[in-house]
This record gives structure tokens, C-alpha cells and sequence, in this order.
């Protein structure tokens, strides 16, 4: 049966509101005022209000909202789209605190199983991930494939996201922060961009035709690398993988009060390469906290050692803990009064 609370693209004021969505907030104003339904479907059934979520247009949003339209109302071709979801996905945490601020349900599945925080976790967006928990979603509800957020996270490498679902009780079942870490230390050992790669050309069967570009952003502190196939300019297809792996297995490894190895912990940090990244502060700020005299002693060698990387890391760690640098061996000194 029809719903009558929607009005379909083909009535009357549809068409306008959903071309309004992309205009701007005053065009939907003025067809809300005039009597066009918040609840307004697509031809494929796309409610107004979850191509809005999509788009990434919070004020268009919260007019729909105010209108009327039902924050949890499922769409699409297969009835299965969350506007929630949709928000998530893309990362707009804007539109998901609407959503939720108007009382959608956080932990709602969609067709496939698949809640506003899987997406949010699995794609790494830690600050929409952040208002999902603050708004009550369940930090250890298992994805559709049995698999905890938690564990997601870690395999995306978005320490952010980690350290939010560890603030809001993701390690409460037995088991899951060890499984975490287990995610991570293998990832440690993983060459990713290869992995990306392969998966890419995998899936198809042109690949050979495109170009492969790789590229790595840096954000807050953590590090996304993206492989993409390109022919003739443009891209035709992509993966991501943020690589917060060694920063990530530290804080678990913290969380269940495991104390690493300092040489593993260089380890991590000299792999990063870049005293900017959180895989190279989190395991400096580690061995800060242990600050015992086996840790002063290391980073003291690491600052006499031939790699400049090394003695890097051996400075910073000392001066987290307050120790002077000594000078590198053959340094010259300054005569006094100079």
C-alpha cells in the first residue's frame, strides 16, 4: 500500500524539492511552506531527507526534520537506506547529530545488517563515530560478519576511532581488545599499498589499462593511504587504508596493560619515519610513561646511533622524559665564553 505521507517525484512540488535539496535551504523553505511533503521519494524511492544526509547538507536536514520527516524511515530501491546510515557512510557528522538529536535510533540495521557506527568505523570517520557513542550506540554490537567494532577499527588503522569506542566500553566483552590487538600487530606487518594494489587489480580485469597512482594524507595526526586506478585523467576506481596499525597496537596493548618490548616500540616509530605521525608519538609517549632506567639507557644508544631516524627517536624520548641529549660521539663542543 502506497504511503500517504509521501509524495512521489511524480506529484505535484516532488521534482521541486528534491532539485531544492541542491539549491539551497531557501528553495526547500519555500516548497515546505507551500505544502510539498518532507517525506518526498525519488523514482527509486530515495526519501528526500536521506539524499540530504548523503549530500552532506545538515540545514537542509534539520528544515526536513522540522517538517516532519522520520529520522528512522527507511528507503531506496530496496526499502533498506538509512538517513542515519547515509550520514555515517560519507562521514558527515553534522547531519548525523541532527539525525540523532531528533531521536534516530543509533543502532537501527539496514538491509544488510549494517549499523550508522559499522560504517562510521569501517571507513574510519572517528568524529562521527564519536556522536554515534555519545548518542548511545552500543560500542560492542557485532557488525553483520560477527565482527566487533572494535576489531574494525583496528583494521582500519583510524587510532581516533579506537580510542573512541575504548572510552565508551568496547573492551567490556572478554576477548575483544586481545583480537584487536592480534588485527593490528598483523597489519604491523603487512605491506599495505601492496595489499590495496592487489586487491584492486583483482577485482578488474582491465587494470592493466589504467595507470596505478598511489598518494598518502596526512590528519590529525594519522596517515591514509590511497591506491587509485586512472585512465586518461580521471579515476576509475579506489581503495583507502589509514596506517595507525603500530599507534593502535600500543594504546591495546596498554589497555590490557602488556608492556612491549622498547626496541618493538622503536620499531613502530621508526617504521612510520615521521615524528608528525601518532605511530611515532604514541610508542615515544609509552616509553615516556615507563621512564625506567633500561628505557633512559636505550634511548640514550639510540642517540649515538648512525641512523639519523634512530637518534631521532632516542632525542625525543629523552627530552619526553626530561633527560638532556648527550652529543653525538665526534660532536664538537663549544670552548667556554665562546
Amino acid at each position: 500500500m502506497e504511503d500517504p505521507m509521501a509524495t512521489t517525484a511524480g506529484a505535484e512540488g516532488g521534482p521541486g524539492l528534491l532539485d531544492a535539496l541542491y539549491e539551497g535551504e531557501n528553495a526547500v523553505v519555500r516548497l515546505l511552506r507551500a505544502g510539498v511533503s518532507a517525506e518526498t521519494v525519488d523514482e527509486e524511492g530515495a526519501s528526500a531527507l536521506y539524499l540530504a544526509a548523503v549530500s552532506d547538507r545538515p540545514g537542509v536536514v534539520r528544515l526536513l526534520l522540522a517538517a516532519g520527516a522520520d529520522p528512522d524511515r527507511a528507503c531506496g530501491p530496496e526499502g533498506g537506506d538509512l538517513p542515519l546510515c547515509g550520514a555515517a557512510c560519507g562521514g558527515h557528522t553534522e547531519v548525523a547529530e541532527a539525525l540523532l538529536a531528533v531521536g534516530a535510533r543509533p543502532d537501527l540495521r539496514e538491509q544488510f545488517g549494517f549499523t550508522a557506527l559499522r560504517w562510521a568505523v569501517g571507513l574510519g570517520h572517528a568524529r562521527t563515530a564519536e556522536v554515534l557513542l555519545a548518542y548511545g550506540a552500543d560500542p560492542c554490537l557485532p557488525g553483520p560478519g560477527g565482527e566487533s567494532p572494535l576489531l574494525l577499527a583496528a583494521r582500519r588503522g583510524s587510532l581516533e576511532t579506537v580510542r573512541a569506542l575504548l572510552r565508551h566500553g568496547a573492551g567490556a566483552v572478554e576477548g575483544t581488545v586481545e583480537e584487536a590487538l592480534g588485527e593490528a600487530r598483523r597489519l604491523l606487518g603487512t605491506d599495505l599499498e601492496q595489499e590495496l594494489r592487489a586487491g584492486l587489480l583483482d577485482l578488474y580485469e582491465d587494470a592493466a589499462a589504467h595507470e596505478v597512482v598511489v598518494y598518502r594524507s596526512l590528519v590529525d595526526g594519522g596517515e591514509t593511504l590511497t591506491v587509485e586506478l586512472v585512465r586518461n585523467g580521471r579515476a576509475a576506481a579506489g581503495r583507502d587504508q589509514q596506517t595507525g596499525h603500530g599507534a593502535i597496537a600500543t594504546v591495546l596493548e596498554s589497555e590490557l596493560g602488556l608492556r612491549a618490548p622498547f626496541e618493538e616500540l622503536a620499531r613502530r616509530a621508526l617504521r612510520s619515519g615521521n615524528p608528525e605521525l601518532d605511530n611515532w608519538r604514541v610508542p615515544a609517549e609509552a616509553l615516556c610513561v615507563r621512564g625506567d632506567e633500561e628505557t633512559r639507557q636505550a634511548a640514550a644508544a639510540w642517540c649515538a646511533s648512525g641512523d639519523p631516524l634512530r637518534r631521532a627517536f632516542g632525542a625525543d624520548v629523552l627530552a619526553r622524559l626530561g633527560v638532556p641529549v648527550p652529543p653525538l660521539p665526534g660532536a664538537r663542543t663549544s670552548p667556554s665564553g665562546a
